[in-house]
């Protein structure tokens, strides 16, 4: 047995970590019989997620599980996804924040409730305007900005899902993706930052669409503005498809709880990739439940997942988990260490962030760096760590736990997939 193995062994058999008592007393879910009720009680137990929605009508059945593995959640209820994430807040929480957006360079961008319910109203009737109807899938292809999030509750707002493509995959993956799922429509960018370089995005964005086969209307939001490509031809420019719906309200479309909310194709690592279909009630139902019980997400919180919405956990708690609840969701456009390795604790001192959701690849880069940036600045609004996306080794877990929470934060790692679309495996704070 090598050092390093006997190392993590003895690491392992570590004493239990317990959270604060001030955590405990304020948490979400303090019984621990919950446990019991979802055991002894099942599938009626997940009403509970169900509750914390506004439904235009209700479900006459939890579960149905006649057609397995075709199951249906909240049988014959109807919602909307939009309307959840944002309507409904606008009286308790229409001037306060729903998203704080931080760019590469710097630049930042807050959207209150009342702002972001505006410019998704506004895309929406733009989208209707470029033909988009009900049940029409729009692929989108952009990196970490506020107008993706826009573009996924319009859709939503007028029941027409949609597919995110991730913005670091090819044209090919592009094109196959918008095949698979007979896409007409592609929201798209001109370009974004990486390291303070300006990258064309349009280019490949033109190269995948000119694989698909038929006609593709496409959107083009601005984000590089004189350093980007040009919008040619039959493209339409996001900003002014917004600007000449100004002021437009929708009315959200009433959806079935089985209605599809959007597409996600696993990454095709081990073969073709696959479209995933997650449906308006139970998908929805489960994220916010998964934000509100696991991450402890309350309305007044600023919580931050570092992942990116082109995959499923930015979906989930980027988008729909965190708004559906009220609560500020960050997000940040570029890499971790840049311009300093410091990046991140930069945005949590000066947002005061107090969940930060990440993945155990970066908490092992940060160790890696060294204390040292941490260090430079007060982590003190954090109140609960969570990691995603692999299995996080003990000396990792004991570092983000030391360094970044203070040995102060409970920290909730959890397991789930593209196919589940919420966490399956984890701890409760």
């Amino acid at each position: 047995m090598t050092d390093e193995v006997q190392l993590e062994a003895r690491l392992a058999a570590q004493d239990e970590f317990e959270p604060p008592a001030s955590f405990v007393e304020g948490a979400n879910v303090t019984d621990e019989g919950i446990y019991e009720e979802f055991e002894q009680n099942w599938p009626e137990a997940w009403e509970h997620a169900a509750e914390l929605l506004t439904w235009e009508s209700g479900w006459d059945e939890v579960l149905n599980d006649d057609d397995e593995p075709f199951y249906e959640w909240f049988v014959g209820g109807e919602l909307n996804a939009s309307a959840n994430c944002l309507d409904r807040h606008l009286d308790e929480r229409g001037d306060e924040p729903a998203i704080e957006w931080v760019g590469e360079l710097g630049e930042t961008r807050t959207y209150t409730y009342r702002e972001l319910h505006r410019e998704v109203n506004e895309f929406a009737a733009a989208l209707r305007e470029q033909g988009v109807e009900e049940d029409d899938v729009v692929a989108m292809y952009m990196p970490m900005i506020p107008e993706l999030p826009v573009a996924m509750l319009a859709c939503a707002r007028i029941g027409a899902p949609h597919a995110v493509v991730f913005a670091g995959f090819s044209a090919d993956a592009l094109a196959e993706r918008m095949n698979a799922s007979d896409s007409e429509y592609l929201v798209t960018v001109d370009g974004y930052y990486r390291r303070g370089d300006a990258l064309d995005h349009l280019s490949k964005a033109r190269k995948g669409r000119d694989q698909v086969d038929g006609d593709v209307t496409t959107v083009v939001v601005d984000r590089l503005g004189e350093e980007g490509p040009e919008v040619t031809g039959d493209e339409r420019v996001y900003g002014e498809l917004v600007a000449a719906n100004e002021g437009v309200e929708v009315e959200p479309v009433t959806r079935d709880a089985e209605d599809m909310l959007f597409l996600m194709y696993t990454s095709g690592t081990t073969g073709k990739p696959k479209g995933v279909k997650h449906t308006t009630g139970g998908y929805l139902s489960y994220v916010t439940w998964t934000s509100h019980a696991v991450l402890d997400v309350k309305p007044e919180d600023t919580y931050w997942c570092s992942a990116d919405i082109g995959w499923i956990t930015g979906h989930s708690y980027i988008v729909y988990g965190p708004l559906a609840l009220g609560t500020t969701s960050v997000m940040y456009e570029g890499t971790p260490d840049y311009p300093d390795k410091d990046r991140l604790w930069e945005i949590v001192d000066d947002y005061d962030v107090t969940q930060l959701y990440t993945a155990p690849t970066a908490i092992r880069a940060f160790m890696k760096w060294g204390p040292e940036y941490p260090e430079r600045h007060d982590l003190s609004s954090l109140r609960l760590l969570g990691t995603v996306g692999e299995p996080i080794n003990p000396r990792a877990w004991k570092w983000y736990y030391k360094h970044i929470g203070n040995e102060e934060c409970p920290i909730v790692d959890t397991w789930w997939q593209t196919e589940t679309g919420g966490m399956m495996i984890t701890t409760l704070p």
